[in-house]
């Protein structure tokens, strides 16, 4: 049985997003003169490189937890990581408001993901 093209959208969605949290890491390293805007993008990058491996391997795991759990981890990625690089890379602070948003929505992904391994037939399986 072949795997469905979605968990390879999945996969590649996730590396790309592995590869630019190298890249922010990398820029929060060599590039921000600035002490705690290093460290705050050095950070979001490493929150963004450990759950972009989870999302990928999140795509080995199906049901409908599995496939809430990749949405809520990319939702969590894209607000927490993506509220801290408005801020320090772009000036933009009033982006912050949304990174608690973000980080609930880490949490979730991680609970859905919990939910998907439980034993037995799923909903929507």
């Amino acid at each position: 049985m072949t795997q469905p093209p979605c968990p390879r959208a999945w996969r590649f969605v996730a590396s790309l997003l592995g590869l630019s949290a190298v890249a922010l890491g990398a820029i929060a390293a060599h590039a921000l003169a600035d002490p705690l805007a290093s460290a705050a993008v050095e950070r979001a990058s490493t929150y963004q490189l450990i759950h972009a491996v989870v999302l990928w391997l999140a795509t080995l795991c199906t049901g409908w937890a599995a496939r809430a759990a990749r949405w809520a981890l990319l939702a969590g990625m894209v607000l927490f990581c993506g509220a801290i690089y408005a801020k320090y890379l772009l000036s933009f602070n009033q982006a912050v408001a949304v990174a608690p948003t973000g980080g609930t929505a880490l949490m979730i992904g991680w609970l859905l993901l919990g939910f998907s391994s439980l034993p037995g037939k799923k909903p929507g399986e």
